[in-house]
């Protein structure tokens, strides 16, 4: 059973019981993430995620993390363009000590500057782990190269040069102005846990926040063309290609699941099964979504050897030609619909799916959507509706390319990159 209750700030606090589990998660979401930074401030919501497990006013970061271990449980988080997420897993009978580390880590986390300096290096050291991670790296740079100077663009590590700079002040500041407010804020808890007992717990911490959500302006973002070339020694050339997608609320979004799961979205695929099983050219080759509140972007990627990038690519252009020209057929739509819903409900076999689950459907729909409701949106997708958002989507002048490896210009001219 899902309830929901609601601070007099804004606070939302939703919960799902399930009786025959042994464990209840707890998750504070916050709708903050990378998308909330000035350039100035690229990374420092990362940052942040990171600061407040290394000690509070009661507890160091040494006593945190015996604490959470001396039961069992977990204790994590992290932070993406639009939310982060401060979470624990627990057995249900420890759930008022979860709760307790919740909420001092959020409230009390003291953000010593000798911890600074130690997580400052850790966060640029994961930085330079990324940049040596090609097929991570690309997705990076195709991010920039699609959203231009958007916020949404941005790496959620941040930069380098971004990361060096940030002092304590900065970050204190930016966790007031974007994280402590009242209507920002989703307590979500699923497992064996009552709504009442949580609610007792932990809406004390919370009903002392004020509701001031001040929205970060963002500039509009418009899609464009735009081709990037990163030339770096490699074995192969690791390649995403992209095009505009659509919002979370978009109605089309089944469709689209749908759309995504056919071309490349399993090893049953067809991108996977041209490129990798019938022609040899990669090992990893996948189509993949992103959807935001306002926009959302619909992308592919593969890594290749250099002297295959322009044959791999025209089987994707081929591929993606296909979804546009004609119908699927009802039986690759039929495996398609039990592939999606399949996967979505042995998803939510643990709890901190469940609470995942909880949450992004207040942050996105602002409340609950029962799975049956899924279902038949899947259900209902027709071979037209994915053709006709294959047609919308799929045009030259929104693609984006951002190729990562030893290749140049000269090599693959921008201009006759196209669908054909």
């Amino acid at each position: 059973m899902i309830k929901t209750t609601y601070l007099h700030n804004g606070v939302r606090i939703v919960t799902e019981k399930i009786s025959n589990v042994h464990s209840v998660s707890i998750g504070i979401w916050v709708k903050a993430g990378s998308r909330n930074e000035t350039p100035q401030e690229n990374g420092i919501a990362h940052f942040i995620e990171h600061m407040l497990f290394k000690g509070t006013r009661r507890y160091s970061a040494a006593e945190i993390a015996r604490m959470i271990d001396s039961v069992g449980g977990v204790l994590n988080a992290f932070t993406t363009k639009e939310y982060t997420c401060f979470y624990v897993k627990v057995l249900h009978q420890h759930f008022k000590l979860a709760i307790d580390l919740l909420c001092d880590i959020f409230f009390d986390s003291v953000f010593d500057q000798e911890e600074v300096e130690k997580e400052r290096n850790v966060i640029m050291q994961e930085i330079h782990m990324i940049k040596d991670t090609p097929d991570d790296y690309v997705q990076d740079l195709f991010n920039q190269c699609y959203f231009h100077d958007h916020p949404l663009g941005y790496s959620i590590l941040g930069e380098l040069e971004t990361v060096q700079n940030f002092k304590k002040t900065d970050i204190f500041n930016f966790f007031d102005r974007e994280y402590c407010i009242g209507d920002r804020i989703i307590i979500s808890a699923a497992g064996n846990i009552k709504h009442r007992d949580i609610l007792e717990a932990i809406a004390p911490s919370f009903e002392r926040l004020e509701k001031k959500d001040l929205q970060t302006e963002h500039s509009p973002f418009v899609p464009a063309r735009c081709v990037s070339f990163n030339k770096r020694e490699l074995e192969q050339v690791h390649i995403c290609l992209g095009t505009a997608g659509i919002s979370q609320n978009d109605p089309r979004r089944y469709a689209l699941y749908l759309l995504n799961a056919i071309l490349g979205g399993s090893m049953s695929s067809r991108l996977f099964q041209e490129i990798r099983e019938n022609y040899g050219l990669a090992y990893s080759i996948f189509s993949f979504t992103m959807s935001f509140y306002d926009t959302g972007l619909f992308g592919v990627y593969l890594g290749v050897r250099s002297k295959t990038v322009k044959e791999a690519l025209h089987i994707v252009h081929k591929e993606i030609r296909a979804l546009k020209d004609t119908e699927v057929d009802a039986e690759e739509l039929h495996n398609a619909k039990e592939q999606l819903k399949g996967n979505m409900l042995l998803s939510l076999e643990s709890t901190d799916s469940r609470m995942s689950r909880l949450a992004k459907c207040e942050l996105y729909h602002g409340g609950y959507i029962p799975l049956e409701d899924i279902v038949q949106g899947i259900d209902a997708v027709t071979a037209d509706a994915v053709r006709e958002l294959s047609r919308q989507m799929f045009k030259d002048e929104l693609f984006t390319y951002t190729f990562l490896g030893p290749v140049t210009e000269n090599d693959l001219q921008p201009q006759k990159l196209a669908l054909g």
